[in-house]
């Protein structure tokens, strides 16, 4: 569904990516893990065509997104922080949104159900908590059953509750064959959810691998245990 090939992002002489290869196929859920500035962020923009590589090639459903718009209608995005006008009420967002993206496709409520938010339809945004903004991002992310969803610390600020619902509305759309993002520092959230992972360090891909294959791999049963042998095996490589 997605293919990145060759790409490479400077800002200035900061090199940020650096020779980025991957795809990303429907029915896998992926993790996109590792250090603050390694480079998660600039891609996941790449791919939403918020920032233009310096060469490469990015393509969505086997084509190529430059200088194209119409492919992110086939996209979810949930940032990490979402951003709304302060005197707007929750009601007036989703409406709003609603007009703006002008799709005829049936839309997807569950998570308007679950989060229960017509019940703050009428409240400001500025007046909302972290959890509760998350919970309108994480809503609008899903409304339009988006093929693609990019989710950028998902259960960041939510509850136990609230972020145990959306791992398992997470869950039921990645078995409907749909492509699922996720970059998160908690690994322990993403057990359940994710069927490969990628770790980058320094703009560049550490690695990229099948959950399954990675715990076979470090005989590890947990994530998180398994990622931090790896990455262990390969600093020893590194220094003997």
């Amino acid at each position: 569904m997605i293919k990145i090939k060759n790409i490479n992002k400077k800002f200035g002489k900061l090199e940020v990516l650096k020779d980025i290869n991957l795809t990303f196929n429907k029915g896998e859920c992926i993790a996109l893990i590792g250090p603050n500035g390694c480079g998660k962020t600039t891609l996941i923009k790449a791919i939403l065509g918020m920032v233009i590589p310096n060469n490469g090639r990015i393509e969505c459903h086997g084509k190529s997104i430059h200088n194209e718009y119409l492919y992110r209608k086939t996209i979810g995005y949930m940032p990490q922080i979402g951003r709304y006008p302060d005197t707007m009420t929750i009601g007036q967002i989703i409406e709003m949104i609603k007009k703006i993206r002008n799709s005829h496709s049936d839309l997807d409520e569950d998570l308007f159900k679950v989060f229960e938010l017509e019940k703050m339809f009428d409240k400001q945004m500025r007046t909302l908590s972290g959890g509760t903004t998350q919970k309108v991002s994480a809503t609008l992310a899903f409304l339009f059953n988006p093929d693609i969803l990019i989710l950028d610390e998902p259960t960041a600020g939510l509850d136990p509750l609230a972020s145990e619902l959306l791992k398992e509305k997470i869950i039921r759309e990645k078995e409907k064959g749909k492509l699922i993002l996720i970059t998160s520092h908690l690994l322990s959230e993403l057990d359940d959810l994710i069927t490969e992972i990628i770790f980058m360090q320094e703009g560049k891909v550490h690695f990229h691998k099948k959950v399954a294959d990675l715990k076979a791999e470090t005989n590890e049963k947990k994530l998180s245990k398994a990622i931090a042998q790896i990455l262990k095996n390969t600093k020893d490589e590194q220094n003997y």
